[in-house]
């Protein structure tokens, strides 16, 4: 499709209006076999407010006792920065490459193949550790209304019903996150709106102001609080790069991936930081309901907010508004989880029969896979759903940080190589905004949280705690040692990396290329249409 060397030996990058393949412009992806079915107020939608599930609005109770109001902000505000960083380094790189598993690929393209598949498999335990535990908080929230089907029975009717949902493709799955979405924003309008109102004392006349922030104070056990709240907040931020995993299932990834990787800053300022700052605003690190809470909703601290209101009975509206983000936060770990699985089948990194799809573009052997792994939920059975969770997320919060250090390290190398075979970063549909210092830190932060995020098991010793935190740091070099000794890889030069391979158009320009309107026969509303 793409030349890469021109007489003289040089590689080139002939302009993007001058190369045609039919093979972009199908509505199934030939490389991988998915349908390109997702629209791009889907992706868009997908970056703003996707796979917002419980942890935000349940583990924040636990962030918020164990480090306080300023950890919180603090915690939220470090990782948001990072969670930018990187969505510039991964916009970067997927629209260019918006085919075939995401960064997983990429990583094995500029890196090393065995790199790539340490990435893949640390990139799946974070979405099924998740699925895990948006399975553990559905499951309570039912049984808080209704404990007559036992834990075990609402979860084969929820895996069922996932399942199901989850054969009816692509296109299915972006609409009804759209809706969802809109419905997790809305909801966190209206609880913003209630804290104002509430702190300046126009539900009971109490005003409460910043009361919390100085009883019982803005910080819980120090520096130890504050680190134990970057893991909770890593496992929050889990998701935003997401959007790259869907890009091969995007009709027009040039014009989607960009505007999702904008959409994120949104997401960081109105979502996390604007939860942080309220649930600390509204709520008293030292709340009795954080830790000793009967039900799902008693950990959250909008629920703790209402009670204070004076409203005693909206444990069940947050139970309502947590069940509908556990909707959301589900369908989309099984998603990324399956396409995590189902890139890695079809690049041997993973059993081969995870690889294939039917003939609508649904990958079925890696849906059922993936979901099966939801049943680690269950160990809420023999452990308690709030022990569970902290398992879950340890495992998943370091695992966050590993990833997202993998995508830093992969756009170096990246970059790296498309200067070393002379392009210019004029020759990218999107640039990174501040590289090579954005990619840099967005590495060395990722490194630093990874060692820091289970300080808070070193005193006093907790030896269980330190290996969930722990465990996966060497297993990631493991899996790459492993498979490179096994299969022999070998980390690529510059000058060998590949980088004209899954490079494709929009979907929907084949009927402009057919009607000739690509050039200045365009309509001036689609004119206008495109430079938005």
């Amino acid at each position: 499709m793409y030349s890469s060397k021109d007489p003289d030996n040089r590689p080139i990058t002939p302009p993007d209006e001058y190369v045609v393949d039919q093979d972009d412009f199908q509505s199934i992806d030939p490389e991988s076999g998915v349908r390109r079915g997702l629209k791009t107020r889907h992706l868009s939608m997908m970056a703003l407010a996707g796979i917002i599930g419980p942890g935000l609005l349940v583990g924040s109770g636990s962030a918020l006792s164990g480090g306080g109001p300023a950890s919180l902000l603090i915690g939220f505000g470090i990782v948001g920065i990072i969670a930018f960083s990187i969505m510039q380094s991964l916009g970067e790189i997927t629209t260019l490459y918006p085919s075939g598993g995401a960064f997983t690929q990429l990583a094995s393209r500029m890196v090393d193949p065995a790199f790539g598949v340490a990435v893949g498999w640390n990139y799946f335990i974070i979405w099924f550790t998740v699925l895990a535990n948006e399975y553990n908080a559905t499951t309570n929230i039912l049984v808080f209304w209704s404990d007559k089907v036992p834990v075990w029975g609402y979860f084969l009717i929820l895996w069922t019903a996932f399942l199901a949902f989850q054969f009816c493709g692509v296109t299915t799955f972006g609409e009804a996150e759209f809706w969802l979405a809109l419905v997790k924003l809305a909801g966190l309008v209206a609880f913003y709106l209630f804290s104002i109102v509430y702190v300046a004392g126009g539900v009971n006349g109490d005003v409460v102001g910043f009361r919390y922030w100085h009883d019982p104070g803005p910080f819980v056990s120090g520096f130890r609080g504050v680190a134990q709240v970057f893991v909770f907040c890593s496992t929050f931020y889990a998701g935003c790069e997401s959007v790259a995993v869907a890009a091969t299932e995007t009709k027009n990834p040039r014009v989607a991936v960009p505007l999702a990787i904008r959409q994120v800053f949104w997401r960081i300022i109105f979502v996390y930081m604007g939860a942080a700052f309220f649930f600390g605003l509204t709520c008293p690190s030292n709340a009795s309901q954080l830790v000793n809470g009967s039900s799902r909703a008693l950990l959250s601290p909008m629920t703790v907010a209402l009670q204070n209101a004076g409203w005693q009975g909206g444990v069940h509206l947050i139970n309502a508004f947590i069940l509908i983000t556990c909707i959301s936060a589900i369908n989309s770990s099984i998603y990324i989880a399956s396409r995590t699985l189902l890139f890695m089948g079809q690049q041997k990194m993973a059993p081969a029969f995870l690889g294939w799809t039917d003939k609508r573009g649904v990958p079925i052997p890696a849906i059922v896979t993936a979901n099966a792994f939801g049943a680690v939920s269950m160990m809420n059975v023999s452990t308690g759903a709030s022990k569970a969770y902290q398992y879950i997320v340890n495992l998943s919060g370091v695992s966050t940080f590993l990833v997202w250090g993998s995508i830093s390290f992969t756009h170096i190398r990246f970059r790296q190589a498309w200067k070393a075979q002379g392009y210019t970063d004029k020759d990218l549909p999107f640039v990174s905004l501040w590289y090579p210092w954005n990619a840099y830190f967005g590495l060395g932060a990722n490194i630093f949280l990874a060692f820091v995020q289970g300080w808070s098991y070193f005193s006093p010793w907790d030896v269980a705690g330190f290996v969930d935190a722990y465990i996966l740091l060497p297993l990631f070099f493991i899996i790459y040692f492993g498979y490179k000794i096994v299969f022999k890889t070998r980390y690529w030069r510059s000058e060998e990396v590949d980088l004209q391979s899954g490079r494709r158009r929009d979907l929907e320009e084949a009927e402009e290329m057919v009607n000739g309107e690509l050039g200045g026969a365009q309509p001036w509303w689609r004119r206008v249409l495109r430079s938005i």
